[in-house]
């Protein structure tokens, strides 16, 4: 039968066959102490905004140039030109700015057979991701935010291999985020990629944390065998693990310093089974709610926050390490104790590095707005992004606070979703707290959320004094609530556009910004059960939502600016009232 050069054109289940299988939290891989193989800098990028490229089998092509071609294609993956890894496409080139579909990213390399086994980690890809390896197939991701693992092995050849990966940042009702939030839809391979060789038998996953009479220390193998591990914390002692059916876990009886923002200490931890080993850097503390109080190591703490988006001006989601540190600085002049990583998964480097700060983190996937809570799939992208966020920084002392969602309104299908992911949260780990950034009932201006039950703290967002200019509503809101449990003002705040001064009625003007946040804080902080205060936010950031005079595209509530450098008044503000506290 001859072949219909023009079948592709009327398929439109022609995506299907690329859906599965599909790389998800069981495929996540510890990699800290291994040695990777770097495929940052130049990738080959083509834009695909029809789908052409699944349509017509791109990834199937050959490299074989135009004047020896057979019969006419529509695209060079391999001559396309080239942008540096990691990258946003929405940072590179003008036109793509607002370009959502997809973008193939091209890039060889050798592979002389020097391990067993051979794993592509994808640091993140905004959204979707399909990873094609000489012609074929192997898998897809959903989620931004969280590392994607595949296993190249079976397709590999010896030389020169060819790997292709087409990235989607299309907003759709379904996903998560779904398709109507408040931040830039950035696309692109933002965080670093990376080859990981294996041995045949690796350490899948490794866990340290606080027990009964010492540390803990837990692995995982690839494949269900039986053995014996070794495990090692320098200081604090050693001891051998028994393996069976691929898991296994032991007690070090020691009593280790714990961590906490005024002392952050951490111990470097090694784990051997037969060709593997791996390591990492923990902190080992407690954190927990007693009535409205929050604990950490037992002793009453007040949680000194504030939020941030991963934005840059010149760099869009991709983060640098000076970057990172830079934001950290930035928190602990602000007199900070905790970072509220707003709304999707960070860099994994914000962690590791404010375990080493001393600062705490409240950490959260997108379960933002309005998403499809009555969708199974979509519970399963949740899910799955949570379950990929816990295993990646479980072992990070800073991070205290898992959140599951943002600004939810209150229905039935919205609560089962949510108390569904809260319970995934404590029963992957239930070490940490568990939290949600919730709404007021408007009918009785309490704080009585029903998702509340599932939740160790109680995360508030509200915006009195703007928003609502009346502060009235905030004194009422919080006489009227009992909530019994630890509550957070998890966002406050005010648009403020730096270098414009005024009235402190004024809109926009960094003397009204500054007052609503002195306000906010006099008023919020008199209820005995808040026990935390987190505005909105640390940097100005893109989000095309935004476009007032004042706005054109940027959020203007933060205390510093776009350009992380400028500080506001309300910085100082915030900064004086923290200072006071701590």
């Amino acid at each position: 039968m001859t072949e219909d050069p023009f079948a592709h054109l009327h398929d439109e289940g022609y995506a299907g066959a690329y859906e599965t299988p599909r790389a998800t939290h069981a495929q996540a891989l510890h990699v800290r102490g291994r040695a990777l193989i770097s495929l940052d800098g130049p990738w080959h990028v083509t834009p695909d905004l029809f789908d052409e490229g699944l349509r017509q089998r791109w990834f199937a092509d050959d490299d074989t140039p135009p004047a020896q071609w057979a019969r006419p294609r529509d695209a060079e993956l391999w001559e396309a030109d080239t942008l540096d890894l990691p990258c946003c496409w929405t940072m590179a080139r003008r036109e793509w700015r607002y370009f959502e579909g997809a973008m193939w990213f091209a890039r060889r390399f050798d592979w002389a057979g020097r391990a067993p086994r051979l794993v592509l980690r994808l640091g993140a890809a905004a959204y979707q991701a399909r990873v094609f390896l000489n012609g074929a197939f192997i898998g897809s991701h959903r989620g931004a935010s969280t590392p994607a693992f595949f296993e190249l092995t079976a397709h590999l050849r010896p030389g020169g291999n060819e790997l292709l990966v087409q990235v989607d940042n299309r907003r759709r009702a379904d996903r998560v985020p779904m398709h109507h939030f408040d931040w830039f839809n950035h696309g692109g391979l933002y965080r670093e990629a990376a080859l990981v060789p294996l041995p045949a038998v690796f350490i899948r996953a490794l866990r340290v944390e606080l027990a009964e009479g010492g540390v803990r220390v837990a692995i995982e193998l690839s494949d269900p065998v039986a053995g014996l591990a070794q495990v090692a914390i320098a200081g604090l002692g050693e001891a051998d693990i028994a393996v069976d059916g691929g898991t296994g876990a032991a007690t070090i009886r020691a009593t280790p310093e714990l961590w906490s923002p005024d002392s952050p200490r951490l111990y470097d931890v090694t784990a051997r089974f037969g060709d593997d080993a791996v390591t990492d850097r923990v902190g080992l503390r407690r954190i927990a709610v007693a009535g409205e109080t929050i604990l950490l190591n037992g002793v009453p703490i007040f949680l000194r926050g504030i939020c941030v988006h991963e934005e840059d001006r010149a760099l869009g989601k991709v983060s640098t390490e000076a970057d990172v540190r830079r934001m950290l600085g930035h928190a602990r002049e602000l007199g900070c104790n905790l970072l509220r990583l707003t709304h999707y998964p960070h860099h994994e480097r914000v962690a590791e590095l404010a375990d080493e700060a001393g600062i705490m983190l409240w950490a959260e996937i997108p379960v933002y707005w309005a998403i499809a809570f009555d969708n199974p799939d979509t519970l399963a992208d949740a899910e799955n992004q949570l379950r990929e966020l816990i295993g990646r920084d479980r072992n990070r002392a800073s991070v205290v606070l898992w959140g599951v969602g943002n600004e939810n309104a209150d229905t039935d299908a919205r609560l089962a979703f949510m108390a569904h992911l809260a319970r995934t949260a404590r029963a992957a780990d239930p070490h940490r707290l568990v939290t949600a950034a919730c709404l007021i009932n408007r009918e009785t201006f309490r704080i009585e959320d029903r998702l509340a039950a599932e939740l160790d703290v109680i995360g508030l967002n509200e915006y009195f004094g703007w928003y609502e200019p009346n502060f009235d509503g905030l004194r009422r809101l919080l006489a009227n609530s009992r909530p019994g449990k630890p509550v957070v003002i998890s966002e406050t705040g005010a648009d403020a556009v730096p270098g414009l001064h005024g009235g402190e009625r004024q809109l926009f003007t960094e003397e009204c910004q500054a007052a609503i946040l002195r306000q906010q804080i006099e008023i919020a902080t008199q209820a005995p059960y808040v026990r935390g205060f987190i505005p909105w936010l640390l940097y100005d950031y893109r989000t095309e939502r935004r476009q007032t005079r004042h706005q054109l595209g940027t959020s203007r509530k933060g205390l510093i600016a776009d350009d992380k450098a400028t500080r506001k008044l309300a910085f100082h503000a915030v900064a004086a009232w923290y200072r006071r506290i701590a």
